[in-house]
């Protein structure tokens, strides 16, 4: 039913009712029998119009013999095209109904830095506190999304609620979700609020659960888990507020590495250590720093997400007595420095790209006056807690009444909502198809490009790393044929299988039989190596067609050879990932089919080596790709005798 929303109603247009009335003029002058039986079927088709199909499902045209009314249902390009007034209304982000959320919206600036950020160089002393929990410090913020009576409690000294974890949440399921989330918004810091920093996530893709508050300027750290596990720790996003700049403190001898004296005045920075993540190996260890978005910094200087953090360590925690082997966790330690007094910072590990800001870019796009002539936004379903999953169809439109059969690209990403660079290429991907360049065009007139911005919107909105509601990872699930525990994978498949462009069956058509699908990518981050980079799938089936999977990543290197790494780039099929997308396409028949993962951290090639990826490198990743698309499709014949392993 999902498919045949209507997004929006509206009066049918002064063309429509002009026929309508002529052709019940024409009526009243025949004769009387037939007039009266035409004037029945007359009044019924006009009341139907006016009052049943006033929908932008509807056109009405007048039959040229008999000069009466048709009504017909649009083809599905106009049904389920946005409409495109200034003033259409979005979806409003649907969160599971245990999920307490701010009411207000949280923006950042677009900010490129003037050069690129460099990696952190470890001296190898950097010190590695361990973790000590709440019995040597005091809890200062505590959020676990939970059902109320789980974590309703009351403090009588204080007169206040505040949230106390509970063993019930361990094994829950997702069950129903809301608008705004839970109806209860309770007190997330059990202690006096005018001390010390004070730290928040409940808000869109927000993640931090816990923090304990050891001294006056060390504070430890704890990630919530993905929602419905007990793993995937990784993604951190949150805000901090009451901030002081250069604090001054009077060491008293101890062992305080992150000071710069003892037993004197001495000018101190924060030092936080999350304690709880989960991956054994992180670019954190050579040389990734966090974000830092200052809100004064912003509005002063016009300075967005910048990298952060000095005496940067990641190691591993000491194991508990028969902690499992698997259950180990690791720390990510830094010193932090905060730029201005009474400020609001914010702090994530890339940089954040969450549901609404997919909304707000999509909405600006259909309402352009000219890229919305040529790229068409639908629904592909909806997700387990009722958010839209968009696909935008990217195309020259036919001229003719005969549309030209062309080649399909299906482009998909942020099925793991924690790895946010993927939505940055994928801007890039949208914004270089719908743009003015000669090389767009051509795309255009090439073929039919289907992008999935956000395959598990759920995830993202709720600040999970790697899962869906479902508790699982979407990207292991595309040999899956439950529809209603994975519909962004099911639909996606479909997709791939049929031409959106009519849902007729009478004139349905398969894409891969049909048209053809020239190549499939879906868009990743990798938290363990730099640069950019493919997986592809390596073919054993046909001689004639070996090492041809190789070739576009190799030309894509050529062209983004400071971002692009081909030696970094595979092509055998573990058994591991055999329900991955790339996989389940290729055995779909798509020869072309990549999984294209970019670093969280930045590039060691070249004149970029040791330096971070900023957004804007990962959208221009999004246009290298099409420009070597271009390339690749190319049938020149001088083109095709240079190919791109000649001198390899």
């Amino acid at each position: 039913m999902d498919k045949w929303v209507i997004l929006k109603q509206s009066e049918p247009a002064a063309g429509d009712s002009a026929q309508v009335s002529e052709a019940d003029n024409l009526i009243d002058s025949e004769p009387s029998g037939k007039k009266k039986k035409n004037q029945e079927n007359g009044s019924y088709l006009s009341s139907l119009l006016h009052n049943t199909l006033k929908t932008n499902q509807v056109e009405i045209n007048t039959d040229s013999r008999t000069l009466r009314p048709v009504a017909r249902l649009k083809e599905p390009r106009d049904l389920f095209a946005f409409p495109r007034e200034l003033d259409c209304p979005q979806q409003v982000a649907r969160w599971p109904s245990e999920c307490q959320v701010l009411e207000e919206r949280i923006h950042h600036i677009e900010y490129v830095p003037p050069a690129p950020e460099q990696y952190y160089q470890s001296t190898g002393k950097e010190v590695q506190p361990k973790a000590v929990g709440e019995e040597a410090g005091q809890v200062v913020f505590q959020y676990y999304p939970m059902s109320a009576v789980n974590y309703v409690s009351e403090c009588p000294i204080l007169n206040l609620y505040f949230l106390v974890p509970s063993n019930n949440s361990v094994g829950a399921q997702f069950s129903r979700s809301s608008v705004g989330g839970s109806k209860y918004f309770l007190e997330a810091c059990p202690c006096d609020r005018a001390e010390g920093l004070r730290f928040e996530s409940r808000f869109e893709s927000g993640n931090l659960a816990k923090v304990v508050k050891v001294t006056e300027c060390y504070y430890e750290l704890y990630l919530r888990t993905d929602l419905y596990t007990n793993r995937h720790m990784q993604w951190f996003y949150f805000r901090v507020e009451n901030t002081r700049a250069h604090i001054t403190y009077r060491s008293m001898g101890d062992d305080t590495p992150w000071c710069s004296g003892r037993g004197v005045l001495t000018i101190v920075c924060h030092r936080f250590s999350i304690v709880n993540l989960s991956k054994a190996e992180s670019l954190y260890s050579v040389g990734m720093r966090p974000l830092m978005y200052s809100t004064k910094d912003a509005q002063l200087n016009q300075v967005g997400w910048k990298r952060c953090g000095e005496n940067i360590t990641y190691f591993r925690n000491d194991s508990q007595n028969g902690e499992d082997e698997a259950n180990i966790s690791f720390t990510l330690s830094f010193n932090l420095d905060f730029p201005y007094d009474n400020d609001l910072v914010f702090l994530a590990h890339c940089y954040p790209y969450t549901y609404s800001d997919l909304q707000d870019y999509l909405i600006r796009l259909q309402n352009h006056p000219v890229k919305s002539m040529y790229s068409k936004l639908r629904l592909l379903c909806r997700s387990l807690a009722g958010n839209n999953v968009y696909y935008l169809t990217v195309t020259a439109p036919s001229l003719g009444d005969v549309p030209r059969k062309k080649k399909a690209i299906v482009i998909t990403a942020r099925v793991h909502p924690g790895e946010t660079p993927s939505s940055w290429m994928m801007k890039g991907f949208m914004d270089f198809l719908t743009g003015d360049s000669d090389q767009a065009k051509e795309l255009r007139e090439k073929f039919i490009f289907k992008l999935v911005p956000m395959l598990n919107p759920d995830g993202v909105i709720v600040g999970n790393n790697r899962c869906s509601l479902t508790g699982r990872d979407l990207n292991r699930q595309y040999r899956t044929v439950i529809r209603e525990t994975y519909p962004p994978v099911w639909h996606t498949k479909l997709m791939i299988r049929r031409c959106a462009e009519n849902w007729y069956h009478t004139l349905l058509f398969v894409l891969i039989e049909e048209c053809g699908i020239e190549m499939y990518c879906d868009l990743h981050a990798h938290s363990r190596k730099h640069n950019t980079f493919i997986y592809g799938c390596e073919n054993k089936r046909y001689l004639e067609r070996r090492l041809q999977e190789q070739v576009f990543p190799l030309m894509l290197h050529k062209n983004a050879a400071d971002k692009f790494s081909f030696e970094d780039c595979k092509f055998r099929i573990q058994r591991s990932k055999e329900g991955t997308g790339r996989v389940v396409v290729w055995m779909m028949g798509v020869a072309n089919s990549y999984t294209m993962e970019t670093s969280f951290g930045g590039s060691t090639l070249g004149g970029r080596s040791d330096t971070h990826f900023c957004t804007q490198d990962y959208e221009m990743m999004g246009r290298y790709f099409c420009e070597t698309l271009l390339d690749y499709c190319d049938m020149e014949p001088a083109k095709v005798r240079r190919t791109p392993f000649d001198g390899e």
